[in-house]
């Protein structure tokens, strides 16, 4: 069971300053008002005192006269009371106040508070406050991590703040922030009751086991290309010769060598001027021309060669074809030096002339013989020659991925030595690239090879998938969003909303509402009028919540909405003499959905509205429990606190 709000209370920065605004849970709660009265600062008071990590206030009379905030809550049978200082200077508060009191106790006073509880153990109270499991993970969208799901992550679905309540671009509570979107398609699956826990622990397995997988690779790959010597250190080696750190050397040199050479260059003493004659950078570009002309030819002989490969292997079967039909006359057993040879191989008839045919295929026959024994001599060497070229066409792509590491390296460390003349600057740029190489790729140098484990992530791999091809996560997702899309679609058209007619769906990849119509989609910011958006936003978050209070989902059992009429009224209005008949029937509209739903779940569920508005209507007026006008001189924060000497 999860919980709805008892009262918000603030504390004034002087003695004895309390002001408590008390809410009905299981019903609907208006705080109607004038602006600046401190309406909305009732939504951020709640949000920071459940463990926000920033200060959500807004600047104003609240943060000028407030030291402490605190909120009650309250389920069947516990009632928990949660106090938090207000930042001091820039800061926001890390420790929290978190008191288990019996039902109905009223907010002590600020003296008996005793800031103890860090902010994290404090969100963690709250989450097992609110029912979350504490056990469960689910996989975050976009990141190789498991995120816990916690109370932060079910007001997603709780507030709407002013700037929210009728965006088209934003239908939940912070949405708009960097990285909010990614977390919260992450957390739905989990409150809409879809996730199974141990099917996410094995996704996160799998995804962290194909990671391992591409690290793998990647370091034999690297293993491999370190021999003899990657590209970067023999640049690096031609540096230090450039710098005057080495004297140059020619020849091949091993990994070692090399790893030896510029240890040298680490522990050279005296710096020499460059004995290196030329440009080894016209050097690198020669020797890249070369090896491209190499690799060119090489292609070009190895298309040849399976271009000879092919003819012979089509000659061989033609030639075989063609000699099993003329080697069958041998199967009638003909002699030629007999008489016998005038007579068709055939049909037995005489024929004169029978000897000469059948002399002549004979010979076919030998020529035949001689021309497969050839192509069968050719062949193997063909396959031989190809198999060579090809491993000088991989020796050459390894030459040239070298020689481009090396072009890199020195082109780098030439613009660099141009801005640094100085023959001791130079020297010394020189050096802290070597030593950087060595404390780096060098070690790969000198390390015993990459263990291979390719084979055995990949079997591991293959277990996971096979275990998870059975996941209906997906499924029950898909069939939970089908259910809870009826009602949002039920609720468009008792809000005569554009689109009711066709279907709704909530699309949780892209975090709106869309209506599927004969035309194509429409996405919640494609829907004109404000009216809608707002409607849209109200129905399907009164639909989430009917599924998490039949579902026993560890969702805070609140909706708090900041100024759901502000489609209709100006930003000053106070009453009806600003709306039209039909507006006002559209606004209150609202109120009647957001009453069936209330009535639905029975007292199970609170909303929490703050109005410019005051509806005379009893939809409304019932419903509201405070009046923050300037003509009664009330407020969130009281005027007595503002001018002490009235006291």
């Amino acid at each position: 069971m999860t919980f709805q709000i008892q009262a918000v209370t603030i504390y004034g920065k002087q003695p004895g300053q309390v002001r408590t605004v008390p809410f009905k849970t299981g019903t609907l709660n208006i705080v109607t008002g004038d602006s600046r009265r401190g309406k909305s600062a009732l939504l951020t008071i709640i949000d920071y005192c459940l463990a926000s990590s920033d200060y959500p206030v807004k600047a104003g009379k609240v943060r000028d006269y407030v030291s402490t905030y605190a909120v009650t809550l309250a389920k069947p049978g516990q009632q928990l009371f949660i106090a938090r200082r207000a930042p001091e200077g820039k800061a926001v508060s890390t420790v929290m106040c978190v008191l288990a009191q019996a039902p109905g106790t009223p907010p002590p006073v600020l003296e008996e508070l005793r800031f103890t509880t860090p902010g994290d153990v404090a969100r963690d109270l709250l989450s097992n406050f609110c029912g979350v499991d504490n056990t469960v993970r689910v996989p975050a969208v976009g990141k190789n991590t498991l995120i816990a799901p916690s109370i932060r992550h079910a007001l997603f679905f709780c507030f709407q703040a002013q700037n929210e309540v009728a965006n088209p671009d934003v239908l939940f509570h912070s949405q708009g922030e960097d990285w909010k979107p990614n977390t919260i398609r992450g957390v739905i699956p989990y409150f809409l009751g879809a996730v199974d826990r141990e099917q996410a622990l094995l996704q996160n397995k799998l995804r962290n086991l194909r990671r391992d997988l591409a690290d793998n690779e990647a370091m034999l790959a690297v293993s491999a290309d370190l021999t003899p010597a990657s590209g970067q250190a023999q640049a690096l080696l031609t540096e230090a010769v450039e710098a005057g750190l080495l004297p140059p050397q020619t020849g091949e040199l091993t990994a070692d060598l090399v790893l030896q050479r510029l240890r040298n260059a680490m522990t050279h003493g005296e710096l020499r001027p460059s004995l290196a004659d030329g440009d080894p950078l016209a050097a690198l570009n020669a020797r890249r021309a070369e090896l491209r002309q190499l690799f060119s030819q090489s292609r070009a002989q190895i298309a040849d060669l399976k271009v000879a490969l092919a003819e012979n292997d089509d000659f061989n079967d033609q030639a075989i074809e063609q000699r099993a039909r003329l080697a069958s006359l041998g199967l009638l057993n003909r002699d030629a030096d007999t008489s016998a040879q005038d007579r068709c191989p055939v049909c037995d008839s005489n024929v004169p002339s029978a000897s000469d045919t059948l002399a002549g295929l004979m010979r076919d026959l030998a020529h035949l013989d001689g021309d497969l024994q050839a192509i069968g001599s050719d062949t193997p060497a063909i396959r031989r020659l190809l198999a060579d070229h090809e491993d000088r066409l991989q020796e050459l792509r390894s030459e040239l991925a070298r020689n481009q590491d090396q072009i890199h390296e020195l082109t780098t460390a030439m613009r660099t030595i141009q801005r640094e003349p100085d023959d001791l600057r130079r020297s010394a740029i020189v050096q802290g690239r070597i030593s950087l190489y060595l404390d780096t790729a060098a070690q790969h140098v000198a390390a015993p090879r990459v263990l291979d484990r390719r084979q055995e992530l990949r079997e591991q791999i293959a277990e996971l998938e096979e275990q998870l091809s059975g996941s209906t996560q997906d499924e029950r997702l898909t069939s939970f969003l089908s259910l809870i899309n009826q009602e949002i679609k039920g609720k468009a058209g008792a809000l005569d909303l554009d689109f009711a007619d066709s279907p709704i769906r909530l699309d949780i990849s892209r975090l709106t509402v869309v209506a599927d119509t004969l035309d194509g989609p429409v996405q919640l910011k494609n829907m004109g009028s404000a009216e809608n958006h707002l409607g849209y936003h109200v129905a399907t978050l009164l639909s989430l919540h009917e599924w998490f209070t039949k579902h026993q989902s560890p969702v805070p059992r609140v909706l708090v909405l900041d100024q759901p009429s502000q489609v209709y009224f100006p930003a000053e209005a106070t009453g009806e003499e600003d709306l039209q008949t039909n507006d006002r029937t559209h606004l209150l509209n609202i109120f009647e959905a957001i009453h069936r739903t209330l009535q639905q779940l029975d007292g199970r569920m609170q909303i929490i509205v703050m109005e410019h508005a005051d509806l005379d209507d009893p939809a409304f007026s019932q419903h509201v429990v405070e009046r923050w006008r300037y003509g009664n001189d009330s407020a969130l924060v009281p005027s007595s606190w503002m001018n002490p000497a009235d006291d």
